[in-house]
């Protein structure tokens, strides 16, 4: 039988137990104010970055994210899109049946989406700052794609790893990935037994007592 993959591993955590792993290595990567545009599964996958910025003149050009959604070969990708402007939407309802036909996983924005419900009637994952119904078109082009972008904060690389959830987007550098998932499983495991512990009747107190969590930071040194 076959070890599970990196992203199948990833995908059995959470956000909250990899933001965890993250502190305990002093890693960043956890973000905030990104959330489900509706109500979308959790995502996992590998990031295809993308930056937007506003458009300086009136040239005609590509519509932005098109180009990087043609070249996707492989059905592990997220898109993970830098530069959003305030109020202006760089996501839409056509570029979700694009994605979908490409098997791309789902979108995460450092931005707005418009026509959120068209993503939703086909189950096409959304992750982002907000909604609005202002378009993209003549407002904000795509400048470049497959380099670093800032995301929440947070420095996205091409191939980096990506989970979203309700709680979230998380992203995770490729040459990190297996300690962070090693000391992610450590952790979920020891959560579990302390919602066990509680279930049973200990005491609360005890139970999430910092040296419970420092228990699993020694291990982590190690």
């Amino acid at each position: 039988m076959s070890s599970p993959s990196l992203l199948d591993r990833l995908a059995s955590l959470d956000t909250n137990t990899v933001s965890d792993a993250l502190d305990f290595l002093s890693l960043t990567g956890a973000t905030y104010g990104l959330r489900p545009l509706w109500g979308c599964p959790k995502i996992v996958g590998r990031a295809s970055t993308i930056q937007l910025g506003p458009k300086a003149d009136a040239k005609p050009t590509v519509h932005l994210i098109s180009p990087v959604i043609d070249a996707v070969v492989s059905d592990d990708r997220v898109l993970v899109i830098a530069g959003g402007v305030d109020g202006i939407s760089c996501w839409g309802d056509i570029l979700a049946n694009a994605a979908t036909t490409k098997r791309i996983r789902g979108s995460v924005i450092d931005g707005l989406s418009r026509d959120i419900e068209g993503s939703e009637s086909i189950g096409y994952p959304v992750y982002g700052r907000g909604v609005t119904m202002i378009s993209a078109r003549n407002r904000v082009i795509q400048i470049d794609s497959g380099k670093p972008v800032q995301i929440a904060g947070v420095t996205v690389h091409e191939e980096d790893y990506v989970i979203a959830d309700r709680c979230g987007a998380v992203f995770i550098a490729a040459a990190r990935i297996e300690e962070v998932l090693d000391l992610g499983e450590r952790i979920a495991r020891r959560q579990d037994g302390m919602v066990a512990a509680v279930r049973e009747g200990r005491s609360v107190a005890d139970v999430m007592h910092d040296k419970e969590f420092e228990a699993i930071n020694a291990k982590a040194a190690h």
